[in-house]
């Protein structure tokens, strides 16, 4: 082998490196939460705004309490398949929650088909149910919805929405649960 050979092979061989190192580290800031930190979050049983403290699990944890797509979704910052989720032709009214901690994300209303392949909303039930952070993974710079209660990922938000507010929060039927509304249950 020559010696421009070599150098190229150990060249690719270091990217490669680099590159899998960069696919499989967590986002920054939603990987988990402070525990014990008091935050407000509206509860739409009562209808009122209550303070919870976050939660904060180890990873063992968090896998004996969710399944395995569950965890690789809202703990490693995964993505289920498109057109695959339990949720995305729900149109039953309620409440769709975090699936890692209950926290109420979405009322049924704000819920449309975008096309995508996963359950899409136009805004969270209330702007404090809601967290985001900066997604700089697979060489692009996108707003990465999570859970502020856990830090679960939830999905994505875009600018691509529907007139009412521009958004789309496009998000992980795994990562969802949904509580259904009084007519029906």
């Amino acid at each position: 082998m020559s010696l421009g050979m070599k150098k190229y092979l150990g060249i690719t061989l270091m990217l490669a490196g680099i590159f899998v190192t960069l696919l499989s580290r967590g986002q920054p800031g939603a990987a988990g939460s402070e525990e014990g930190k008091t935050i407000k979050i509206y509860n739409a049983d009562s209808g009122t705004y209550e303070e919870v403290e976050t939660i904060a699990k180890d990873d063992a944890q968090w896998r004996a309490q969710l399944t395995g797509e569950q965890f690789h979704v809202t703990r490693k910052h995964g993505t289920e398949r498109p057109f695959t989720g339990a949720l995305l032709k729900n149109k039953k009214t309620g409440v769709y929650t975090c699936v890692a901690c209950g926290t109420d994300l979405f009322r049924s209303e704000a819920k449309y088909d975008s096309g995508t392949g996963w359950p899409s909303f136009w805004q969270p039930i209330a702007e404090e149910n809601m967290g985001y952070s900066e997604d700089r993974s697979f060489f692009t710079k996108r707003v990465e919805a999570h859970c502020p209660r856990c830090g679960a990922h939830l999905g994505h938000v875009f600018d691509d929405g529907p007139p009412l507010t521009q958004k789309r929060f496009c998000i992980n039927s795994v990562a969802l649960n949904f509580k259904p509304g009084k007519a029906d249950e």
